[in-house]
């Protein structure tokens, strides 16, 4: 069976499942004995290990299955937890994310087996484990050895008449296609009688059988057994070049399967049936059911119920996973009241439509009055549904932010540094081609605060701080913007050695720095390849790598800032655009072609006689209500021709950079506009512009991108 369709059903809800096993076994560290966090971490690994069952991914099916088997040993009171235990666990949790990034960039698991893993976890349960941690090893192992007997050998009969699968109904005309078959085996699978999802693992039984060849009939239907139509026990026919005995082992790695009974069998002992019995429903190639509501097999076993391609019949060794095919998932979880606001806006944007087709479908004279509020009513309705369409593409952070907690506790441990990680506003909202691209940077920054910010126990008992350091992620939203704030309360940047730093880089000479701000000292952080990671130990070790912060950042269309206070800690201040799809911008004029310039930049628009320029540093400047604010001529920098001007006053748009203010000096105001970005894709090579956008009269117009213009 092809289960590549469901690929990327199954990246997405893998991905949910580790991040919730994740959670929860951090909370079970801190609450060991609380049973409704055991069984939610059981429920979890038993999806994760249907569900890669069901696409055939059997190494990371083996190492959920004993992961299982210990949280059933927990669940059980058999095991204890401890700190032993819970690193083991998020070492196979790392292992399954590793499982998962390759099934994402070559659709299939690779060859890594993690027997050392899967020997750390059955070693816990035979020896530190606790009670009966020894026998609970591999249960699901024990009714697969008792199944043998049930082999190739075919064990004891269910009745005097044989077999099961000596009773499966074949008509004549499939009859005559078995005749046609080399080799022939009967199954009869005995599924535990305390198992509650039947269908899932009849399933899985075929899933592992068509490895090796075709089914060719069932019994009783496929139809039937979708719909558990059956009591405990099913039955098929396989064709196959294959020995019996590697295809019955690979029934037994299904659990709860209680016994196998399988025979070589010929079409010549179906003949006698014909009479008797009634026509079965012949087998298409690899048809396989699945149950619609098995929670170990969510979507993708929900579905295949329909028959897929013919398996090759001597496929012992054979994939179902295409190789080399990277497979990115792009979904969004919709709550229903969005898409039902959606659906009325559109409804909405078809009266609208209707309205104005009948009036020029008229008698050919068009009232303007009418004319004019149609359009009204048209501009609310696209306006309203551009809100509608930015809520469906908002995500709560919190598919971010959520794995921080699991790094932070794990830096603790590395760094043997007592630290905890405090979140809040994890609920906040932003784009989603926003939240793909932030994961990075405010690891990067959390890493940072771990391993530079907070000081060693030993520093902050003797500055009279509390041993466990405190990490803070805060985010919140500010008008247009998202704010991010990461921080800490350790020993702050160390600005008098980055300032030496950068003198011995020669970045700036001894006398410049004497004069340099805070602000300008910390911001030689960001500057690429600047890096004061060899003192590990010195709080001025931050600023490995802001580089990378900062430009991803951004290309994000944000910012980021710091304040920083010695002994007391740093904050890393990140502001972001709701959303990259549609702004509010400010129209503007710089000779003959029109600029774009997002309102959410802009702090006012002033005219500014020329007789108030003054200069700083050869620099000009203006002097704006106690501020002094640098003058940035757009001509000059877009490499416009000089003109002649002769007015008196300059229009000059203000604009905000985190702290910082610049003046655009531009010719002409147009005015405000909504618009939609676009890429310029390879042209893309002006830092001073981040996009385009077509204007109502077909125009093309440049996005200035604020931050580097500042």
């Amino acid at each position: 069976m092809d289960v590549s369709q469901y690929l990327d059903i199954f990246i997405d809800e893998t991905s949910g499942h580790i991040q919730s096993l994740s959670d929860n076994i951090m909370e079970l560290e801190k609450e060991p004995d609380n049973k409704d966090v055991v069984n939610e971490i059981f429920r979890a690994a038993h999806s994760l290990k249907g569900m890669a069952g069901t696409m055939g991914f059997k190494k990371m099916q083996h190492l959920t299955h004993d992961m299982e088997n210990v949280f059933q040993e927990v669940r059980n009171d058999n095991v204890k937890v401890n700190s032993a235990l819970i690193d083991i666990l998020f070492k196979c949790l790392d292992a399954i994310e590793n499982y998962l990034e390759t099934v994402k960039a070559t659709s299939n698991e690779g060859d890594e087996d993690n027997e050392a893993l899967i020997k750390l976890l059955n070693d816990y349960l035979a020896g530190g484990g606790g009670e009966g941690g020894g026998e609970a090893a591999a249960p699901a192992e024990a009714p697969a050895e008792g199944g043998e007997s049930g082999g190739a050998a075919a064990a004891s009969d269910d009745s005097a008449d044989g077999p099961l699968y000596k009773k499966i109904p074949v008509d004549p005309e499939l009859c005559e296609k078995l005749k046609g078959e080399k080799q022939l085996y009967g199954f009869t699978i005995h599924i535990s009688k305390e198992c509650l999802l039947k269908a899932a693992r009849a399933f899985l039984v075929f899933k592992a059988v068509e490895d090796f060849g075709q089914i060719m009939a069932f019994n009783p239907s496929s139809g039937d057994i979708e719909d558990e139509k059956f009591e405990f026990d099913f039955s098929f026919i396989l064709s196959t070049e294959s020995e019996l005995d590697p295809i019955i082992e690979a029934v037994k790695t299904v659990s709860e399967i209680e016994s196998v009974e399988a025979d070589k069998v010929t079409p010549e002992m179906y003949e006698k049936k014909e009479e008797e019995a009634p026509a079965p429903e012949a087998a298409p190639a690899a048809a396989a059911p699945a149950p619609e509501a098995a929670p170990a097999a969510p979507a993708p076993a929900a579905a295949p119920a329909a028959p897929a391609a013919p398996a090759a019949k001597s496929g012992a060794g054979k994939t179902n996973q295409p190789a080399n095919k990277p497979v990115t998932s792009r979904t969004i979880r919709v709550d229903i009241e969005k898409l039902d606001a959606l659906m009325n806006q559109v409804s909405e944007l078809i009266i609208a439509k209707n309205s104005l087709a009948s009036q020029s479908n008229g008698s050919g004279e068009i009232d303007s009055q009418t004319l004019h509020e149609n359009i009204e009513y048209l501009e609310r309705i696209t306006t309203n549904l551009h809100e509608s369409v930015m809520k469906v593409r908002m995500v709560p952070i919190e598919s971010v932010v959520a794995k921080f907690p699991r790094m932070i506790r794990d830096l603790d441990r590395k760094l043997n540094k007592p630290m905890e990680l405090v979140m809040t506003g994890e609920d906040t909202e932003l784009d989603r081609t926003v939240v793909d691209q932030l994961g990075d940077p405010l690891q990067h920054l959390l890493r940072n605060s771990a391993d530079h910010g907070i000081e060693s126990p030993e520093d902050r008992r003797a500055a009279g701080k509390p041993e466990k350091g405190t990490i803070f992620l805060n985010a919140f939203q500010e008008g247009n913007n998202v704010i991010i704030e990461v921080g800490d309360d350790g020993g702050g940047i160390n600005t008098d050695k980055v300032r030496d730093k950068a003198v011995e880089r020669g970045l700036v000479t001894p006398e410049e720095a004497e004069n340099l701000t805070q602000k300008e000292i910390i911001d030689f952080l960001f500057m690429p390849s600047f890096s004061m990671a060899k003192q590990i130990t010195d709080i001025s070790g931050r600023g490995v790598g802001l580089d990378v912060v900062k430009s991803n950042i951004e290309a994000l269309g944000g910012d980021v800032t710091v304040k920083s206070v010695m002994g007391e800690g740093s904050t890393f201040t990140v502001r972001l655009p709701l959303t990259l799809a549609i702004i509010q911008a400010l129209m503007v004029e710089i000779r003959d072609e029109k600029y774009a310039i997002a309102l959410a930049s802009i702090m006012n628009i002033e005219n500014i006689p020329k007789s108030e320029i003054k200069y700083v540093e050869s620099k000009e400047v203006i002097h704006l209500r106690g501020q002094v604010i640098p003058l940035i001529h757009l001509d000059k920098l877009l490499d416009f021709e000089p003109k002649e001007d002769t007015e008196d006053t300059m229009t000059v748009v203000i604009c905000k950079k985190g702290d910082t203010l610049g003046g655009i000096i531009v010719d002409n105001l147009i005015g405000q506009l909504e618009i939609v970005i676009k890429s310029l894709g390879k042209l893309d090579n002006n830092k001073l512009i981040s996009g385009a956008t077509i204007l109502g009269d077909g125009e093309i117009a440049m996005i200035l991108d604020v931050n580097a213009v500042i």
